[in-house]
Formats: structure tokens, sequence, C-alpha cells
């Protein structure tokens, strides 16, 4: 919960005198009443993270407001996980009516456990696998890592994550007995499927298990001979301090990821996070000019045309849909519905995950912009998706929206879809 700041008010008092604008013409521009925003400037009520955006946009204070009002964040640290991917015994339960789990265990764990309290399945003899088998292993596993990423737009995370855990498990057992060249390949396969359950792990709420999952993908990465997947990682790394409102290590998350030695698409991502890092500090030109970057890296051609490509398969244009993203953050909600309208207008209807993540950035725009009807218009057709996806890092921003349409109770539109928007942001139940 925001605390009030004497601090925050004074500076925005200041701002707002110097710049000739009365509180009335400020909450025009802003879209808060005139009496909360004098209740900011004195100290007695907490700037909403919207409020703040927005009058540093309004003010032109470049990020002065947004830092004056956050709350540093603690760093989330790496996982540190074994060296030797072959070190680890994974554990999985998988129940028909109730939560599945699993568990990375140690050698040692799994004797000290007893191994006849555990199914073996008998895989990983000491013969090699031959060539055949090991290159149909491969290209049947590409397909269906496909399929998965294009069933994970429709579906939640839940229903996908046991198939892909045991995918990633076969591909790295079967990378023991292969060819080298066979190896190299399902190692790197592997490690793409380890950093999708990563990203799935974030969606379900688990951040710990995102990073473990984002961490597993590089070593299994790494022992294929590829460095590279550990500079996406720490792309993965500031996706999950974003959602936590860490503009500062966002952006140096990011800023460690574009190092010459990686391809240009990894370095082109992490351009776009540098930009929503600095979006969340306020810093307009800073953003501008990372989206500009990664326009640039983004539109060059890495890497072999039968690896999964690293990133979002479902934006045609994921500059253009990150600039609209970032407009949101930076107080601009007009320019940024306007360029979010224009990007969702291209996706896929199939993409699901992807129509709703960004189809509640374009409402929380409009319902910035004052336009609360038409907030409520483009929101209530993402319900059913946003229910059926399940995502926790959607939920925030749903959240974020709820709460701004809250202030304007006499809408009836608002009144319509405020039972379901308090069913979709209730926290789940264990």
């Amino acid at each position: 919960m925001p605390q009030p700041s004497t601090g925050f008010g004074e500076e925005l008092r200041k701002r707002r005198l110097d710049a000739g604008l009365t509180l009335t013409t400020l909450s025009g521009a802003v879209h808060y009443s005139k009496a909360q925003l004098s209740k900011v400037e004195r100290g007695i009520k907490a700037p909403s993270r919207d409020l703040v955006r927005l009058c540093d946009a309004v003010l032109q204070a470049d990020g002065a407001l947004v830092a004056l009002a956050t709350r540093p964040v603690a760093d989330t640290p790496l996982v540190q996980t074994p060296d030797a991917i072959d070190e680890e015994e994974w554990t999985m339960q998988l129940s028909p009516d109730g939560p599945s789990w699993f568990q990375p265990l140690g050698r040692r764990q799994v004797v000290g456990a007893g191994a006849a309290s555990l199914m073996r399945l008998g895989m990983g003899g000491p013969g090699p696998v031959a060539p055949a088998a090991g290159a149909g292993m491969l290209e049947a596993s590409r397909s269906l890592f496909t399929h998965y990423r294009r069933l994970g737009q429709s579906v939640e995370p839940g229903y996908l994550l046991p198939g892909l855990i045991a995918q990633t498990h076969t591909l790295r057992k079967l990378s023991v007995h292969v060819d080298d060249g066979t190896r190299r390949d399902l190692l790197a396969l592997g490690s793409r499927y380890a950093e999708y359950v990563g990203w799935l792990m974030q969606e379900t709420g688990d951040e710990h298990a995102a990073l473990w999952w984002t961490q597993r993908a590089v070593d299994l990465a790494a022992a294929g001979g590829d460095h590279a997947l550990g500079g996406y990682a720490l792309v993965r790394r500031a996706l999950i301090t974003l959602y936590q409102d860490d503009a500062a290590q966002t952006i140096a998350l990011a800023q460690r990821a574009q190092s010459d030695t990686l391809p240009p698409r990894i370095r082109g991502l992490a351009a776009q996070r540098e930009a929503q890092g600095h979006a969340l500090a306020g810093d307009r030109d800073a953003c501008l000019r990372a989206l500009d970057r990664a326009r640039t890296l983004l539109v060059r051609k890495d890497g072999d045309a039968e690896t999964p490509v690293i990133g979002s398969m479902h934006l045609p244009d994921s500059v253009g849909m990150v600039t609209g993203w970032c407009l949101v953050d930076l107080g601009r909600p007009r320019e940024a519905a306007e360029e979010l309208d224009r990007q969702l207008a291209l996706v896929s209807r199939d993409a699901v995950r992807t129509q709703v993540r960004y189809g509640i950035r374009r409402a929380l725009a409009y319902a910035s912009d004052g336009e609360i009807d038409h907030a409520c218009a483009v929101t209530e057709p993402l319900l059913v998706g946003v229910a059926t996806v399940r995502s926790a890092t959607v939920t925030i921003d749903l959240r974020r929206l709820a709460r701004l349409l809250a202030r304007h109770p006499t809408h009836a539109a608002v009144r319509q879809l405020a039972p379901r928007l308090g069913t979709l942001t209730r926290p789940p139940t264990s």
C-alpha cells in the first residue's frame, strides 16, 4: 500500500506552480479530482502509481516525480544450480484431481529415500542410441515444441508443464547416448524447453521456479556448447524485476544482456526490456533510444532456421507493441492507446495470451486517459481469455485496471464489469 509522502507532494506542487497550472487544470489533464490532487500535494493521501506517471508526463518531470514515489526493491538473486546436468534426479507427481508438483533431487537424496520407493522407467542404458533414432527424436521434439508454444497461448500453464518437464528430461537423458553433433542439438532444444517452462512458471506466479528453470536452460545450453542463452537469462530475470516495479534492476539486467558477443536477437530483446525499465523510471528519451536499438537489432537474422526462435513468436511487430506498453508507463495514455490499437489488430485471434496481455494494457491506457466507457468496452471481451490462460502477470495489470475503474463507480459500464473483475483479480486460494 503506497504511503503518503510530503516530499512527493511538495515537489508536485512546486512543479505545478512552476508550470503555471492550477489544480483544476492539472486535474483535467490527469483525470483525477482536484480534491485528490490537493490531498496528495499536502501529504495527506498517497499517490497511486498511475497518478504519479501521469503527473510526471504532464509536468515534463523526466522521471523526477516517479523517482520520488518509487520504493527501492531488493535484487532478486539468480538461483544457483549444479554445474553437471546429469547429477540430478527429477521427480514429478501427477494428480488427476489436485495439484501436481515437480522436485529436483540430488542422487544422494534419491538413494537416501530408497530406490525401491521410485518407479523407474529403465531409460538410458549403457549402449549408444542409433543415429536415426536420435535424429528422429530431435525432429519430433522440435515439432512438439512448436505445438506446445501454440497451446500455451490458449490454455493455462498447469496443463502444459508436466509434458514440457518430461520432454526436457527426455532430451537431456538422450543426449548422453548419441553422437556429438546430435548431442549438441538435443541439448540446445532441451534448453529451449527449459526456458519455456521457466516462462510458464512465471505465468503461474512462482518466480523462484521461473528463475530455477531459466538457469537450468542456461546449463543445458552451455553443456551443448552454446553460451549465448546466458545472455537471454538476464532478459528473463529482467522480466521478473519489471513486474516487481523495479526499474533500476530491470535496466541493469537488460544492459548486461547487450554485449556485442551475443546474437542480435538476444541483444534486441534486451534493448526492448531496457526500454520498459526506462519507462518505469519515467525516462522517455532513454526509453525511445533503447527502442530504436531494439528495432535495428531485431531486423537482423541469426541462428539456425530449424532452432526455435527465442522470445515471443506471436508478435508481428514486437518493438511496436513494446512501444505501446512503454507509453502507458510513461504517462502518455492517448499515444499508448493508439499504438496498442494498431498493434493488436495485427495479432492472431488464436494468440489468446498475447491478446489479453496487451489488450488489458490498452484498456489501462484508455482508462488513464479518462475514456472509461471505452476502457470497459475493450476489457469485457478479454475476460473469457483472462480466465482461460490464468496468467499471474496479466493479473497484475488487471488489478491495476480494476483500481482505476473503481474510481468511477457511477459509470454503468464499470458497475457491470466490477463483479467479474473482482473474481478474476482475487488471490488464488491454496
